[in-house]
């Protein structure tokens, strides 16, 4: 089935049927009205998954995708124009443009932790990364909270001959990984995600890897402990800790270690009451292995905060666990689970030290009320993404890219950035057959008073189109404007006053 929807895809993709921006406005418009309308199904079918808040599904999967949409039907037409570009003294009667165009047949490996966003927002921009030549058709392996909603394919997704679903695992991806696609998206682990990228390699596929990592969170002793106590909680809780950027373990110096487990303790009692257990905003591990692997985890260890669990519900409790030394199995995976270490670490130094000793992690945080601190994190550590005195955020900024860097993936996406992911971003140069003399200097016979005109030509940017020099023209051309406007009035002046002086001349005499 899998090999017969790739070639479908593909046919329609040479048929050129999206080809109209019209086209794909409608197809993301269509999109959008199956979220709207369904969003009571999708909320119904995350609880059953994972016993999310019906109101956590629209805060961190809906409103995001809904935002996703209308920026890429505001900017599409924009996005999909062709892009001008500077020209030197051979080419500067010639059209030198970059024109955006879909790779092809395109790939979407979704993931169950947010199955809505972290599957259907790469396909908002396959859906709009196309010029009106060729349109990519993505196939999607669709994770269980979008497939248990039983709708029939054309209330799913839109034009699914255009775009295919795929509902399945491991066996499913394999079969599409066996197929060829012109690139693959995949959100996930880097277990997975290796062999993503070597499936991709036997046909030379680009790929764009989400993946993740010990996202670390440092709080600096010069921080409002209870704000930032208040902020890691919600980011390493919600959706019981299975966020791919939620804050994987804490950094901070040990006279501040125990004020922060009791900041911590005391929002967790704010957030899910007494009994974590009882409160329908707190979540559930997705399945047994899963809760085997997190309480694998926590063996050997007293927990400070939390601690309880019950494999018949699949419930971890907000789990906080102290004075973890590095070396600790808690510190070689990740976690993506309600379990919270802290590592204590000296000073600034050590705690960045720490973190370049270590993979590079899809998200660091930084809580300080030092502008020094801050500073030296952002310039001396490396990560996919930083957020600054909170955690999380960075993702919802459509305005930003989303991606990792090293270990935690390659490649990014949101807004824009997912349209020039999916798009291949084609060199065009239209010469004109005229001016052939200025095209002397480069042929042969050499000599060296052609190498120093072809020099001088083939030099770019002929004009500077820089920020500061377009300044500097606009500042030149407003002063040249004044002084022409000035030297107007004095001339009138002049002349006039010339005009009076003559006729009073003649009265006189």
């Amino acid at each position: 089935m899998e090999k017969q929807a790739v070639q479908r895809a593909r046919e329609a993709f040479l048929a050129g049927r999206s080809r109209p921006l019209e086209f794909r406005v409608q197809q993301l418009k269509s999109l959008q009205r199956m979220i709207t309308d369904r969003q009571g199904e999708i909320a119904t079918a995350l609880k059953q998954d994972i016993s999310r808040s019906q109101y956590d599904t629209p805060l961190f999967e809906l409103i995001g995708l809904e935002n996703e949409i209308s920026l890429a039907v505001s900017k599409l037409a924009q996005w999909a124009a062709p892009r001008h570009v500077e020209r030197n003294l051979l080419t500067i009667s010639d059209q030198a443009y970059i024109q955006p165009e879909p790779l092809g047949v395109v790939l979407i490996i979704g993931a169950w932790n947010y199955p809505w966003a972290l599957t259907l927002q790469p396909l908002v921009g396959a859906i709009a990364a196309g010029t009106p030549q060729r349109p990519p058709p993505p196939c999607i392996p669709i994770p269980p909270a979008l497939c248990n909603l039983q709708l029939p394919p054309p209330l799913l997704l839109p034009t699914t001959e255009l775009y295919p679903v795929v509902c399945g695992g491991v066996s499913e991806t394999q079969e599409l990984l066996r197929q060829r696609f012109d690139h693959v998206f995949y959100t996930g682990n880097s277990t997975v995600g290796k062999l993503v990228m070597e499936a991709a390699a036997r046909h030379l596929t680009p790929v764009t890897l989400e993946l993740g990592g010990k996202s670390p969170c440092y709080i600096d002793k010069d921080v409002d402990l209870r704000v930032a106590c208040r902020r890691i909680t919600w980011g390493k809780f919600v959706n019981c800790g299975q966020t791919c950027i939620a804050p994987d373990y804490i950094l901070c110096e040990p006279s501040i270690q125990n004020r922060v487990v009791e900041g911590i303790r005391q929002t967790l009692l704010e957030f899910y009451g007494p009994d974590p257990k009882s409160s329908p905003d707190y979540g559930r591990i997705i399945n047994q292995r899963h809760f085997n692997r997190v309480m694998t985890l926590l063996e050997g260890y007293t927990a400070t905060v939390g601690g309880q669990s019950d494999a018949s519900q699949r419930y971890i409790a907000p789990t906080v666990v102290k004075d973890v030394p590095p070396q600790a199995r808690l510190m070689q995976e990740e976690i993506f689970g309600p379990l919270l270490p802290i590592v204590t670490v000296s000073d600034i130094d050590d705690a960045i030290h720490f973190l370049n000793e270590r993979e590079k992690p899809l998200a660091l945080y930084v809580f300080s009320s030092n502008k020094k601190v801050i500073k030296r994190m952002l310039a001396e550590t490396t990560s996919g993404g930083v957020t600054v005195n909170d955690v999380i955020m960075h993702y919802t900024l459509n305005s930003l890219p989303f991606g990792g860097v090293g270990q935690s993936g390659t490649g990014r996406y949101h807004g824009k950035h997912t349209f020039d992911q999916f798009s291949h971003h084609r060199a065009c140069l239209v010469k004109s057959l005229g001016m052939e003399e200025v095209n002397v200097v480069r042929y042969p016979p050499q000599n060296r008073q052609k190498a120093r005109r072809v020099r001088l030509a083939m030099r770019t940017p002929l004009v500077d189109f820089s920020r500061k020099t377009y300044i500097w023209a606009v500042a030149a051309t407003v002063f040249a404007f004044g002084l022409l406007v000035t030297l107007t009035a004095i001339l009138l002046i002049a002349g006039g006053f010339n005009c009076t002086c003559w006729r009073l001349w003649q009265i006189w005499r």
